[in-house]
């Protein structure tokens, strides 16, 4: 299994532990930093963090961290100069699997600038990017992310994540992939598996998105043993459970 959104930094050993032993041989860290912060230089020694040790960190309970980098919303009020001259390199020396994340979450100058940039970065390297999108507001920002990504980037890159059934019909016919998170205060297993058995699982990541807010880092698995339980078929769950990921991210 492939758990395609976490943010290792803000969780434990006993936590890699348990999703390894659950069945996720892999798991997706994205960047994002918790508080407001004006200073490039405190940003980008935590994205070095996440790179170089939480990684390691992982390895030590047998699970591999695929790495995503880049300035979340929430970061938006730094410079950002330096995260960008990184993300060349970091892209270039293969060192992450995608840009992220990225997004808009209260519509600031600040959001939209830092947001196409990267996604502009994103399309000169070919390399994907994880969308963020908001617990508040989540359809108006969404409105607005629709309308800036076909001005920068190409549809095959992109993830747009924490999609859930208030929002399925704004993007479900778009050339996007789609993230499902289940997360207690975000979306149950129940409300991802009735999106899954209505619109297909072609277009769909699954994912437990564990920080610093109440997660579940086993969301993932029980989500697919649920799947299973309930009589899907098998190929289809493969294809949350691991192969999507797989193919969308190269890995």
């Amino acid at each position: 299994m492939i758990d395609t959104h976490i943010h290792g930094d803000a969780r434990t050993g006993e936590d890699f532990s348990k999703m390894y032993l659950s069945g996720i041989d892999i798991a997706v860290t994205c960047a994002y930093y918790p508080y407001k912060i004006d200073n490039d230089s405190i940003l980008l020694n935590h994205l070095m963090r996440i790179l170089n040790y939480d990684t390691k960190r992982a390895e030590e309970q047998g699970l591999e961290l695929k790495v995503a980098l880049g300035i979340h919303p929430t970061n938006t009020n730094v410079n950002g100069e330096i995260i960008f001259e990184n993300l060349y390199k970091w892209i270039e020396n293969k060192d992450i699997i995608a840009i992220g994340e990225i997004g808009l979450e209260n519509l600031t100058e600040d959001e939209y600038r830092i947001f196409k940039k990267q996604l502009d970065i994103a399309e000169e390297t070919k390399s994907n990017v994880i969308i963020h999108t908001p617990r508040r507001n989540k359809s108006e920002v969404l409105n607005k992310i629709l309308e800036i990504l076909p001005q920068h980037i190409s549809p095959e890159l992109v993830v747009i994540d924490h999609i859930n059934q208030a929002v399925i019909e704004q993007v479900i016919s778009t050339d996007y992939t789609l993230g499902l998170t289940v997360q207690p205060k975000k979306m149950d297993k129940t409300e991802a598996i009735s999106i899954l058995d209505e619109y297909g699982f072609d277009k769909f990541l699954l994912n437990s998105d564990i920080s610093n807010m109440p997660s579940d880092p086993l969301s993932v698995p029980k989500t697919i043993r649920e799947l299973k339980k309930l009589g899907f078929n098998q190929k289809e769950i493969d294809k949350v459970s691991q192969k999507n990921a797989e193919n969308f991210f190269k890995i």
